[in-house]
């Protein structure tokens, strides 16, 4: 099973899009796969009840169980203000340390609506997985001027399918 992050809280987000297409060719492989989509947070996830564990609303104990049952995990990252969104950053903070994300692997893939395709944000965001302890796949697929590259859930640019389906091929041997 690898689970894919929707990095974002963002209603209608691109974000989801690209997940859900993952999702769709992890399925074309054979590859079983989730969705957590960080829309699902409970509104007070990030109050101070996320450094006190006995706080913990039942809806986010079940969001922190799906990240340790699984050995792989694909992050698809927005650019926000030339890093990635701080919704996901309190989500990462808000895991079992060290254990949710230590000797686990985890892919990468970066969407901005500027010409970069995330590319900062990916690599603020591997530092902190490497230091939690995650294996990150070296290979990271961003798209830049995402919104102008899908359509209908689909990418328009078949570059960016090509991309997706090589980074497929090396996350399920890694």
């Amino acid at each position: 099973m690898i689970l894919i992050i929707s990095g974002t809280n963002r209603p209608n987000s691109i974000t989801l899009k690209v997940a859900k297409l993952y999702q769709q060719l992890l399925a074309d492989k054979g590859q079983e796969s989730d969705i957590l989509d960080l829309q699902d947070l409970p509104l007070d996830f990030a109050s101070p009840n996320l450094y006190k564990s006995e706080l913990y609303s039942q809806e986010f104990i079940n969001l922190r169980k799906r990240v340790a049952d699984v050995q792989k995990m694909v992050f698809v990252v927005p650019e926000y203000n030339c890093s990635y969104p701080g919704v996901l950053k309190a989500f990462i903070d808000g895991l079992e340390y060290p254990d949710a994300l230590r000797r686990k692997k985890g892919a990468l893939v970066g969407l901005s609506t500027g010409s970069q395709g995330g590319n900062i944000a990916l690599s603020h965001l591997t530092d902190v997985l490497h230091y939690c302890g995650l294996h990150v796949l070296a290979q990271k697929p961003r798209f830049p001027y995402i919104h102008k590259h899908m359509q209908e859930g689909q990418f328009t640019n078949p570059l960016y399918r090509q991309l997706l389906e090589e980074q497929i091929e090396e996350f399920l041997s890694f």
